[in-house]
C-alpha cells in the first residue's frame, strides 16, 4: 500500500492495486470530513498492471469479504475510525445468485449486528457481465464520514 499523500483540503490513499495503476485514480479520496472509497474489488496486489488478476475467482462471498476488510483499512488510511465511518455502501454483483452471500460478507464486516456505531445505508446492484475482469464477481464502493474526537 502506498502512503497516504495529501494536496490542501485533500487527502489521498493508494494501494498496490494494478487497475489503480492503470487507470489512474485513488482508493480513497477525503475531503473535509467525507471519505470517498473508489469500487474497490479482490485485486491480487502481486498482479502486473498489464495483467491485473482478482484474488479467490468463482468465490463471491471472499471477494467481497477481502473488498470490505480492504475498504476499512483505506478509511483509517485518510483518518477515519474504520467499519464506524460508513454511512452508505454500494455493492455491485455480477451474478444474482451471488447475492445471498455478498449480503452475509456486508453483514459479518459492516452490518448493524457489529454494534456501537457500526451499520450503513447499503444498495445491491446485479450488473451481469458488466466488471473489467471476468472473474471479477464483486465491486463494492462506500461513504464514510470522519468524526471528530
Amino acid at each position: 500500500m502506498a502512503p497516504e499523500t495529501s494536496t490542501g483540503t485533500k487527502r489521498f490513499y493508494s494501494t498496490s492495486s494494478p487497475w489503480e495503476a492503470r487507470f489512474g485514480y485513488y482508493r480513497a479520496v477525503r475531503h473535509g470530513q467525507h471519505i470517498f472509497v473508489s469500487g474497490s474489488t479482490a485485486a491480487d496486489p502481486d498482479s502486473p498492471t498489464e495483467a491485473p488478476r482478482v484474488r479467490f475467482p468463482g468465490d463471491a462471498r471472499q471477494q467481497a469479504r477481502v473488498t470490505l476488510e480492504e475498504i476499512v483499512q483505506a478509511i483509517q488510511a485518510v483518518g477515519g475510525r474504520g467499519a464506524e465511518s460508513v454511512v452508505r455502501c454500494r455493492m455491485f454483483v455480477s451474478r444474482k445468485e451471488d447475492c445471498g452471500v455478498v449480503g452475509e460478507a456486508f453483514r459479518e464486516v459492516l452490518g448493524k449486528k457489529n454494534g456501537g456505531q457500526v451499520g450503513a445505508a447499503a444498495t445491491m446492484i446485479v450488473v451481469a457481465n458488466s466488471f473489467v475482469d471476468d472473474d471479477m464477481l464483486v465491486e463494492i464502493e462506500v461513504d464514510a464520514i470522519a468524526e471528530d474526537d
